[in-house]
């Protein structure tokens, strides 16, 4: 029947059967992928450098994942976490042995179904752990589309009229240096890091003092690939221990070597107390988790929590694989190196392109932030969005993002090799050219 359904049908059939509440980046229809190449319906082929949405680290259908895949499904799909299985356990103990916190000593994970279901999840035990019901995140955050994920998210855009949110969050500035929420002119460290000791601020004036956990992302994803500055969490879990607060790391777009190391918040030397984790962990099969420190973990007792496909079997394989891959051909170190070459090459094009206003990342969390113009600012979202057209024509895949829908996100596979690199930034240079002609002509 898929074989019998012509693109043009596909797409009519989507705006009658789908909720149309999801905006389709590019009008082509994919049927094929191979590490960090996508084909579509006719047989062209893409470096597809946005890896849906960070998630194919590991590029597309590697035949390690495929096989571990299929052998389990072959055997056992489904049981649940009722019964005593091999899978959940074996991967609960390797994401132990990695965690970014108490190095050494065991680690306790639950597994769901998506980076949504894990902030919620994460949350809870903040709440269960500390008797407290307060939380504090970041303007221009974004933490998942449930009422707890949605309700701290800084972002406007995801909650109109979606209303009330939940109660008991406080948001502290973030740390867009670019567009610094409190109007210094000059970043770090000319600014003292305002926007860290500002959280101060937050604990006095707004809350009740219960305040159970401080959640943040390394790098703002959807807000637009924001990287945090060098000393910024460091000021920031001072004063949350000064609180007695957990640090919940939210690692789900930044996890498992996107950003050249294992995760984003080893950039930092800061340990946090929860994780929570998603996107890349299963190499594109669904699946969430959230990790913590033993002493916090046990603070959930049997039937405080559950998940029905929570460490499904098959998704679980799948990790324990992505897992092995990403170390057995040095992934997160190609990360490093090539992300390195594409953010030389796209801070090289400001020179060129005058609609470029800021190049940022780390590894393979790249954002290129477009504005009318460098002294106002002013969003490009529009020609944001005919770079993408335009990109797609010369053969490239990327993404959009930030607040202002102005962002190019550009995260391919790990598995992208220096030519491929090469080709991306060329497409993106030829891409934005064209925009550029057309606003200026």
């Amino acid at each position: 029947m898929i074989d019998e359904v012509s693109p043009e049908e596909l797409m009519r059939l989507e705006r009658i059967y789908i909720m149309p509440c999801v905006k389709k980046l590019v009008p082509a229809v994919f049927v094929e992928g191979k590490g960090a190449i996508l084909k579509d319906v006719y047989g062209r082929e893409y470096i597809d450098a946005y890896a849906g949405v960070a998630v194919i680290n590991t590029g597309h259908c590697h035949p390690e994942l495929v096989k571990a895949v299929a052998e389990q499904a072959s055997k056992l799909i489904h049981s649940s976490t009722l019964y005593y299985t091999y899978p959940p356990v074996i991967l609960a103990k390797k994401l132990s042995d990695i965690a970014p916190m108490d190095r050494g000593k065991p680690k306790k994970t639950f597994f769901c179904n998506s980076g949504g279901e894990a902030v919620e999840g994460a949350y809870f035990l903040a709440k269960k752990y500390t008797g407290k019901f307060e939380i504090i995140t970041l303007q221009r955050s974004f933490h998942g589309r449930s009422l707890a994920a949605m309700s701290l998210t800084g972002q406007v855009r995801w909650k109109l009229k979606a209303g009330p949110s939940m109660p008991g969050v406080h948001f502290a500035p973030s740390y867009y240096c670019y567009r610094c929420p409190l109007n210094h002119k000059e970043g770090p460290p000319k600014c003292d890091y305002a926007c860290a000791h500002y959280l101060r601020e937050i604990f006095n004036t707004q809350t009740t003092g219960q305040v159970a956990a401080f959640i943040a992302e390394p790098i703002l994803g959807n807000g637009g690939a924001v990287v945090a500055p060098p000393e910024y969490f460091k000021i920031v879990k001072e004063i949350l221990d000064e609180h007695d607060v957990l640090f919940i790391c939210d690692e789900i777009q930044t996890g498992f070597g996107r950003t050249g190391k294992m995760f984003a918040i080893e950039h930092y030397g800061v340990e946090p107390d929860i994780v929570t984790l998603a996107k890349a962990i299963a190499g594109g099969l669904p699946m969430g988790a959230f990790i913590a420190k033993s002493h916090i973990a046990e603070a959930l007792i049997p039937g405080e929590h559950f998940s029905t496909f929570g460490g499904n079997l098959v998704s679980c394989m799948a990790a324990i694989a992505n897992l092995e891959i990403l170390k057995k051909e040095n992934l997160i170190e190609n990360a490093a190196r090539v992300g390195g070459f594409l953010l030389k090459r796209f801070r090289e094009m400001m020179d060129a392109h005058k609609i470029i206003g800021d190049v940022r990342g780390k590894g393979l969390m790249i954002g290129v932030e477009l504005v009318k113009d460098r002294e106002s600012k002013k969003p490009a979202k529009d020609e944001a969005e005919r770079v993408i057209l335009q990109a797609l024509k010369r053969g490239v895949l990327v993404g959009i993002g930030g607040v202002e829908g102005n962002v190019l996100r550009v995260k391919p596979p790990l598995v992208i090799t220096m030519e491929q690199a090469e080709k991306v930034a060329e497409a993106l240079d030829g891409a934005i050219t064209a925009v550029e002609k057309e606003m200026f002509s």
